[in-house]
């Protein structure tokens, strides 16, 4: 009796880790996804942030202060 509740509470720790595993999988699946989304903006601000010239021209002139 004791080996087959053991076997069983081992069957459901094991469902458990996989569905952990599978979490943590789709986790890294939407960082990696987001890495990607976020790479060209941040060569963007980069270069804006390096060439004043370009600083200057990209934001019009305006009250100061923006809304999102």
């Amino acid at each position: 009796m004791s080996v087959a509740a053991g076997s069983i509470g081992l069957a459901v720790i094991a469902f458990c880790a996989f569905r952990v595993w599978l979490g943590v999988r789709r986790f890294g699946h939407e960082l990696e996804r987001a890495r990607r989304r976020l790479v060209t903006k941040q060569s963007a601000l980069a270069r804006e942030l390096s060439d004043p010239e370009y600083a200057h021209t990209s934001q019009p002139r305006g009250d100061g202060v923006r809304s999102a």
